[in-house]
């Protein structure tokens, strides 16, 4: 995706059509805000190309790369602050996250638990 303001939304709409698709719509608004803040970060702090994957394990791993290498951390936003919160929500929504490091710059994910499915029939009598 381009590092432009677009991409939020782009992103958001990719993210809902493939929750879709895995039958996960009850992870929609989670995983939408998800996407904006570590998207938005993105933007905000680096240049050239952002890249987002969802992917569905055993958890469902929201994933950012782009260009800067510097790891991202929480601050601590003041009342009147317009910036600041975007990790706070998303720790509040993951069950984790986190960022590494890549060539040319880094990786931030966030995994938040999937529905439990036992995908087990009982018996009829």
């Amino acid at each position: 995706m381009p590092g432009d303001r677009s991409a939020v939304s782009s992103a958001r709409t990719l993210a809902t059509r493939q929750l879709t698709e895995w039958g996960l719509q009850g992870l929609q608004d989670a995983t939408q805000m998800i996407v904006s803040e570590l998207v938005t970060n993105a933007i905000r702090h680096s240049t050239g190309q952002i890249e987002l994957r969802l992917i569905r394990h055993q958890v469902l791993t929201c994933e950012v790369s782009d260009t800067n290498p510097c790891t991202p951390r929480p601050r601590r936003a003041r009342t009147m602050d317009e910036h600041g919160r975007g990790l706070f929500l998303v720790t509040n929504l993951s069950r984790r996250w986190g960022s590494r490091p890549i060539p040319g710059g880094k990786v931030v994910w966030a995994e938040q638990n999937l529905p439990h499915t036992s995908g087990l029939r009982s018996a009829a009598a």
